[in-house]
């Protein structure tokens, strides 16, 4: 049962990510992927992220897929 836990809570951080960049998107605000992907290709990328880029990356998109997790945990404690 433990591995049905896992898969579940997987599945909905997996979805809470992609909504996550959706929205991060549609904000105009840098994802991970964004900032990965600057810097290697430019390491002077810093100065193109600002403050809410930063605080989106390690305030608001923790919590989300945080609360992705425990969404997670909650449905599968529902269903067994």
């Amino acid at each position: 049962m433990n591995v049905i836990r896992l898969y579940i809570i997987g599945i909905l951080i997996l979805l809470g990510a992609i909504l996550a960049n959706l929205l991060a998107s549609k904000l105009n605000i840098k994802s991970w992927y964004d900032l990965l992907q600057g810097l290697s290709q430019n390491t002077s990328y810093w100065n193109e992220v600002n403050l809410k880029d930063g605080i989106w990356l390690l305030v608001f998109y923790p919590l989300l897929l945080g609360l992705s997790a425990y969404t997670g945990n909650l449905i599968h404690q529902k269903l067994f």
